[in-house]
């Protein structure tokens, strides 16, 4: 007889089926997030966009994932963790479409919100199944083979999407989603259904319109400072006050999307804080990475893809066992030197210039890199998880995803500004490469902040005494 829910095992028919859906659902959403990225000089050209219309490629998508993955994971704890899922997987195989299909940048830019809206339902889903069904020994071991796999499609995507944009069109970075969704829906139909029966049964409308009011503003204000300041200002402002009034409302609403009793635990408050500036920094790594091999190094999309391959080589060999590892001896310091080798990585890759060797300028820091990613995917995921009570996993996750995605928003909306890029300067060889090096500077610092923190805060588990000897 297959186990129920809460009792499945990784080794079991249902437990092979949970993980699957949930890896080839979240798999959409990150492969997405990152393929993208290689994609964007192309997209530039064909749809002779500017570099600010390049950032609003990525950050629309970001911006709603980010604003509404809070209330997907409120969603499936109320409705049921797999129909919210599906639904989400449906809505992104159809913005896919309209992504592929777009004739402009500004069409290209709102589809691509549309399926920031979609992936916020089914990215937290993915993780709250995995929760709701295993049981709690074989939680980490579940979540450590989700993030390892989920992990190598993020670190992937500028592969494919490089082979994709060199061999066919960018359009196809998009398109590529459609049998990957029929695909997970025609799994996750046999995944079993799980929810919070305890979950009130409404909808924070308003906490989910403050917050994306609050980030997109002060994305916009960040893209548009430097060439749209008469408008940029009254914007940024706009976004702080939604911030502080998303923080009034979500005290005093009887069914917060995001309940503050949740940051009452300092472990899962530091790892939501470890997770900003670790996924603020692997944002700004990808986007400006890929743009320098390209603009600069005089890579094409396809080899700027391959050059990425040693990140998806070591999150497949060691991810998993860093989930393994942490469930040993707690998760404190592997995610104080996952950051850490993450910082070293990006410094190493600020040498990346016209004159790179790929072994030594480029594999070697990404091989770097990718052991700090291994070390703390899954320890940071099971640390967020484990602090807070089983029925507000789906909550859980979402806040977790969505300061994630947020990172890589502000990363992605701000850096560009900070190192002085702006414009068609993604074009201009000798200006983007200046600010190329400042930015991955910036990275590796916030990579330092984040192994920091870590350290000061996050706590290992006390195991329970063991029984008197016989």
């Amino acid at each position: 007889m297959e186990p129920t829910c809460a009792e499945v095992t990784v080794g079991s028919r249902t437990g092979r089926t949970v993980l699957a859906a949930a890896i080839l659902g979240s798999s959409l959403a990150l492969l997405d997030s990152t393929v993208v990225n290689v994609a964007l000089h192309r997209i530039g050209d064909d749809l002779d966009a500017s570099l600010g219309e390049l950032q609003w490629v990525s950050n629309g998508y970001l911006l709603s994932l980010a604003s509404l993955t809070l209330l997907g994971g409120s969603l499936g704890d109320r409705f049921g963790r797999r129909r919210i899922f599906m639904t989400g997987v449906l809505g992104f195989a159809l913005t896919s479409l309209a992504c592929g299909l777009a004739p402009t940048a500004a069409l290209l830019i709102l589809a691509r919100v549309a399926q920031g809206v979609a992936a916020a339902l089914l990215v937290p889903g993915s993780l709250a199944m995995i929760q709701g069904s295993f049981a709690r020994s074989d939680r980490s071991r579940a979540i450590g083979t989700w993030s390892g796999l989920g992990g190598v499609s993020t670190a992937i995507g500028p592969f494919l999407g490089g082979w994709l944009v060199q061999s066919v069109s960018w359009r196809w970075v998009f398109l590529i989603n459609l049998p990957v969704a029929v695909l997970t829906l025609v799994v996750a139909r046999r995944v079993p259904e799980t929810s919070d029966p305890s979950a009130v049964r409404r909808f924070d409308v308003g906490g989910a319109v403050l917050g994306a009011l609050g980030l997109g503003s002060i994305t916009y204000a960040l893209i548009g400072w430097t060439t749209q300041p008469a408008l940029a200002v009254p914007a940024l402002g706009v976004g702080l006050v939604a911030g502080l009034a998303f923080g009034v409302h979500e005290r005093r609403t009887p069914a917060p999307m995001l309940p503050p009793s949740l940051f009452a635990s300092r472990q899962f408050s530091a790892a939501n804080a470890m997770t900003l500036l670790t996924y603020a920094a692997l944002g700004g790594v990808l986007f400006f990475l890929v743009l320098q091999l390209q603009t600069v190094a005089g890579y094409d999309p396809l080899e700027a893809g391959l050059a990425t391959l040693p990140i998806t080589v070591v999150m497949l060999l060691l991810a998993g066992r860093g989930g393994a590892l942490a469930g040993r001896i707690g998760p404190r310091l592997p995610m104080t030197v996952g950051p850490v080798l993450c910082a070293v990585g990006a410094l190493l890759l600020s040498g990346v210039d016209a004159d790179v060797r790929y072994w030594t300028g480029v594999a070697l820091p990404l091989t770097v890199f990718g052991l700090g990613l291994a070390s703390l995917v899954a320890p940071l995921t099971a640390t967020v998880l484990a602090a807070v009570p089983d029925h507000h996993a789906g909550v859980a996750s979402g806040v977790n995803n969505a300061v994630a995605r947020a990172g890589s928003l502000l990363a992605v909306a701000a850096l560009p500004l900070v190192v002085g890029l702006a414009g068609a300067d993604y074009r201009r060889p000798d200006a983007f490469d200046a600010g190329y090096r400042s930015a991955m500077l910036c990275c590796a610092g916030l990579l330092l902040a984040g192994g920091v923190l870590s350290w000061l805060l996050i706590r290992n588990p006390v195991k329970a005494p063991s029984g008197p000897s016989r």
